[in-house]
């Protein structure tokens, strides 16, 4: 249960991780040109069963270095084409204790949390570099700079049960505003935040015994130590408490008229198509993303997400990945009443991932945005990204 990472019979487990991006946008968007992005984390695990026989007690703590060459936002997309992007310097990502009870079918998680660790995620979607393959854009534009996601978290609990064994529910209730503000540092919970609540109940099919899974050791950070599966349906839910301007409504006195309250809903899929016998490597794997928000206090009210992975089928290398997939995100009306704009931006993404050894993999990566942040007159970008990255 909760968000999974690599496990060792020692007590305390410590890695360092550096993702190097090299990014080049080859026409339209923004601007053409190239730009590095390079992201340094040390996550460390500590089992308090272990170390002092407390059962079903663990923490983790993950401490991240981001630093850049070059313009940020060459395509000038609004979904984010690299998934690693982040302000330079050094700032804590998360930090939470937890306890499991009852043989791990209950587990309540206290600090300071990634929820997109175990919300809205899916397996398959972690081969992909655009952002909204990790969470759908209608929920990573929402509230005041994002929920509680990378790089910008904030402070929560999360309950989680699991009332059998192929279904999870799971609940959080974490600040409305990230600790880190853009301009402002580290900033303790205020009550004008108010706070963000997020429902998820999933349905996963486990692997039968025997069954080639491959080893996705290399897919360190938010992708790393996921328990395989088969299957995958959840629907999710969240709400945030505190009020938002209206996009485009304003009262007599001119200014926007205020919300209470900013909501949205889920579905995500999973799904295995085909998989290889059980003494061979190759499997085929689709799913599917879809979320609205609140048109009135949120851009991006519809979004939708789509794509197929394939594992294993390249000869002599078993864990190799190779992906085709479509995110597509749509301006709600509020939005589109503030001034000109395209409907939606849509990426088409083509993503190879080479597994060189359990702790070195590169990934070369082509995207397509069409309508890059639906800037009228603005050119469709082709981006070309290459990743390494390194566990040592």
């Amino acid at each position: 249960m909760s968000a999974a990472h690599a496990q060792t019979d020692a007590p305390l487990t410590s890695t360092f991780i550096y993702d190097a991006d090299l990014l080049a946008n080859l026409r339209g968007g923004a601007a053409r040109g190239q730009s590095y992005q390079g992201l340094l984390r040390w996550q460390t695990s500590f089992d308090a069963d272990k170390a002092l026989g407390w059962t079903g007690a663990s923490a983790y703590f993950n401490v991240m270095a981001a630093h850049r060459a070059g313009r940020q936002l060459l395509t000038g997309d609004a979904q984010g084409v690299d998934n690693i992007a982040a302000p330079s310097g050094v700032r804590l990502e998360e930090a939470w204790v937890q306890q499991n009870f009852f043989d791990n079918r209950l587990s309540l998680l206290a600090g300071r949390y990634d929820l997109n660790s175990e919300f809205y995620r899916l397996n398959s979607a972690g081969l992909f570099l655009n952002s909204s393959f990790g969470i759908g854009a209608e929920f990573a534009a929402s509230g005041q700079g994002g929920p509680s996601i990378f790089p910008a978290t904030s402070l929560g609990v999360r309950l989680e049960a699991k009332p059998s064994p192929g279904m999870v529910l799971r609940a959080a209730l974490l600040d409305g505003a990230p600790v880190d503000r853009e301009g402002g540092g580290a900033v303790a919970p205020r009550r004008a935040d108010g706070v963000l609540l997020v429902l998820e109940v999933a349905w996963v099919d486990r692997p039968t015994a025997g069954s080639h899974q491959g080893d996705r050791r290399f897919l360190i950070g938010r992708a790393s130590g996921l328990d395989p599966y088969q299957d995958k349906v959840a629907v999710g839910a969240w709400h945030y408490t505190a009020s938002f301007d209206d996009l485009s409504d304003v009262g007599a006195d001119g200014n926007p008229l205020r919300r209470r309250g900013s909501s949205g809903a889920y579905v995500v899929a999973d799904k295995l198509l085909y998989q290889a016998p059980a003494d061979k490597p190759g499997k085929l794997a689709g799913f599917v993303q879809l979320g609205r928000a609140d048109a009135r206090v949120n851009r991006f009210d519809a979004y939708l997400g789509v794509g197929m992975v394939a594992t294993g089928f390249v000869p002599g290398r078993p864990d190799d990945e190779f992906g085709l997939a479509v995110a597509s995100a749509r301006n709600g009306g509020h939005y589109l009443q503030t001034g000109p704009a395209r409907r939606a931006e849509t990426t088409i993404e083509l993503a190879y991932l080479g597994q060189f050894t359990k702790r070195v993999s590169l990934a070369p990566n082509l995207q397509y945005v069409i309508h890059p942040d639906t800037v009228p007159g603005r050119a469709n970008a082709l981006t070309f990204q290459l990743r390494a990255e390194v566990a040592f």
